[in-house]
């Protein structure tokens, strides 16, 4: 009143009513990701567009899952008579359990809820495992994917499969509606990144003498 300049608008109404160009972008990001995610969730429940190939995405999602190859890798490591064989089992051994430590540590500290269109009847889950990003499964599925490519001689016809394998797996945790597009993107990639690390750490009978005295 009178002249008097107006009272400067507080700095948090501010940033709403100039958000920024990177929160414009983030914001666009996350919608298109949602609504992607919900229109490619199509083995979501029985009644979905494909809800009668549910069965096999989820024998897929076993297949992708930590239990069945940390239980296999330890069974074939204590089967093997092979010092080689036993040298690659046992750091594939190590780089799933890095990689089960690292996704519960990310998930912990993301903590982004699963999509909403996602039923809870996941293969043994933990208390992590209610959140969803990144995918452990699209994390696993790259890192053994890179992992058998560079340690077990294929023929051509077998390596295609393990990729497609890995591919596959991604794939089924969107359409299961277990996972959002990006949290399965982000996931293939950091077990990706993630055998490098195994590579650069791997464990040798020079290296951690006494993990190979155990065996």
């Amino acid at each position: 009143a009178g002249g008097s300049a107006a009272a400067p608008l507080p700095e948090e109404d501010c940033m709403k009513l100039n958000p920024s160009f990177l929160g414009i972008a983030l914001s666009s990001l996350l919608a298109i990701d949602l609504w992607a995610s919900k229109r490619l969730g199509v083995c979501a429940a029985e009644g979905s567009a494909w809800g009668g190939a549910r069965p096999l995405m989820k024998v897929i999602e076993v297949s992708g899952h930590g239990i069945p190859w940390l239980l296999g890798t330890f069974y074939g490591l204590c089967q093997s008579d092979s010092s080689a064989a036993r040298e690659v089992l046992l750091n594939l051994l190590f780089a799933l359990l890095l990689d089960l430590v690292l996704v519960a540590a990310v998930k912990g500290l993301v903590r982004r809820r699963r999509p909403t269109h996602n039923k809870m009847d996941m293969f043994v889950t933990i208390s992590v495992d209610k959140y969803s990003f990144p995918s452990g499964h699209a994390t696993r599925a790259a890192l053994v994917c890179r992992f058998v490519l560079h340690h077990l001689v294929l023929a051509v016809p077998l390596r295609v499969l393990v990729v497609l394998w890995a591919l596959i797996v991604g794939v089924s945790r969107v359409m299961l509606g277990r996972h959002n597009v990006t949290d399965v993107v982000f996931g293939l990639l950091l077990g990706y990144m993630l055998y490098s690390v195994v590579e650069y750490c791997w464990l040798s009978p020079l290296s951690a003498p006494a993990l190979f005295a155990l065996w």
